[in-house]
C-alpha cells in the first residue's frame, strides 16, 4: 500500500447517523474484531470465505494485515467497531491482479451510507495495491447488499447455486459481482479523487 493512501487515515467521515471514524485496521485490533464478528448475525458471515468469528481465523487476517496483502479499514463510531472492509489479494496466485472485496456492518449502522462509503474507500486501497479488477461476494438473499454494490458500478458476473452452507445446514446460492478498477481510476483522473469518492473539498 502506498505511503500516499496510509497517510488518508485516519479521518472523520460524516453520515446520515453521525460521525464515524475510518482508520486502518492493525494487529492491536484483533481482538476488538473477534468481539465485533461474534456479535454480527450468522447470516451476514456466509459470504466469507472463512468463519472470522473463530479466534484462530482472525489472528490469519491480522497475520496477511502485517504481510501487506490484505488492507482493512474500521469504522469506529465512540470508539467502538461498528463497520469494516478488507481488499483480499494473493500475488502468488494465478489471479494477483484481482481483489475481493469484503464488507461488514453492525445492523444498526445499515442504511445510512456506511457500506458505500467503506466500497469506495476499497477502491484506493486496491489502486494503490495495482489491482485491475475488484470481485464481490454474497448470498442471493442479501439483496441490500447486492443493490450498493451494483449502484456502485459492480456487475453479476455468476450465480453458484447451493453453494453456501450455514450453520443449521441450509444451503444458499452466491452471488458473484464485479468491477474494473481501471474504470474507477480513470474517473478519479477525470474529476478528481474527492469528487470520485464523493467528498466535499
Amino acid at each position: 500500500m502506498s505511503q500516499d493512501v496510509s497517510e488518508r487515515y485516519p479521518r472523520s467521515i460524516e453520515l446520515e447517523s453521525g460521525n464515524v471514524e475510518l482508520r486502518l485496521m492493525q494487529a492491536s485490533d484483533e481482538a476488538a474484531m473477534l468481539e465485533f464478528a461474534n456479535q454480527l448475525p450468522r447470516h451476514d458471515l456466509l459470504f466469507l470465505r472463512r468463519d472470522i468469528s473463530a479466534a484462530p481465523v482472525m489472528a490469519a487476517w491480522v497475520r496477511e494485515i502485517e504481510a501487506g496483502h490484505t488492507p482493512s479499514l474500521l469504522a469506529l463510531r465512540g470508539g467502538q467497531i461498528v463497520g469494516c472492509s478488507a481488499v483480499v489479494s494473493d500475488p502468488h496466485s494465478f489471479s494477483p491482479h484481482v481483489g475481493d472485496v469484503r464488507v461488514l456492518l453492525a445492523p444498526a449502522e445499515r442504511q445510512h451510507g456506511l457500506g458505500r462509503m467503506l466500497v469506495q474507500e476499497s477502491f484506493l486501497l486496491a489502486l494503490s495495491l495495482g489491482l485491475e479488477k475488484l470481485t464481490a461476494q454474497m448470498t442471493a438473499d442479501q439483496e441490500a447488499a447486492v443493490q450498493v454494490f451494483e449502484d456502485l458500478g459492480f456487475r453479476a458476473e455468476a450465480l453458484l447455486k447451493d453453494h453456501v452452507r450455514d450453520h443449521d445446514g441450509s444451503l444458499h446460492d452466491l452471488v458473484v459481482l464485479s468491477h474494473d478498477v481501471q474504470a474507477v481510476q480513470s474517473k478519479m483522473d477525470l474529476f478528481g479523487l474527492a469528487d470520485a469518492f464523493g467528498e466535499s473539498s
